[in-house]
């Protein structure tokens, strides 16, 4: 798991598993898993962003999300995340996902929106000069 070239115009890219306990009652993935790899994978990608890994650490909170099935996610798999900062303003960035199976195969596209949050004032706060860069390196050109 990390910033590497894993996918054309993604970088960074992270490693999850189809478990059992994944599946639903038609023998695949249920609907809401993607999320949670996408989730674990923006989890890691943000610790290796900020460099701090404890919970209170994740200052953003989810403005919207969007998924779309290309395939059936079955069991066993192993697969991977990658991802990339699709857009970036002013205290709001844009994630791109992808769920890819062997060979690359694309199972799985999303995006979500993050917006940086001051839990203090209860309101969103500016993304800052340091993190925007940081940003900006994961983007896809």
């Amino acid at each position: 798991m990390s910033v590497t070239d894993a996918a054309p115009g993604f970088p960074f890219e992270y490693p999850v598993t189809v478990r059992f306990r994944d599946l639903d009652p038609m023998g695949h993935a249920h609907h809401s898993l993607p999320l949670i790899y996408f989730e674990e994978a923006r989890a890691a990608f943000w610790r290796q962003l900020t460099g701090r890994g404890e919970i209170e650490a994740i200052d953003y909170v989810i403005g919207g999300v969007r998924v779309t099935y290309r395939e059936r996610v079955r069991f066993p798999l192993s697969a991977r995340v990658v991802l990339r900062v699709a857009r970036i303003g002013t205290s709001s960035f844009t994630i791109d996902y992808e769920l890819r199976g062997p060979e690359g195969r694309l199972l799985v596209e999303g995006s979500t929106d993050q917006v940086l949050y001051d839990y203090h004032a209860g309101g969103p706060k500016v993304i800052p000069p340091e993190l925007r860069a940081g940003l900006e390196a994961a983007t896809a050109g």
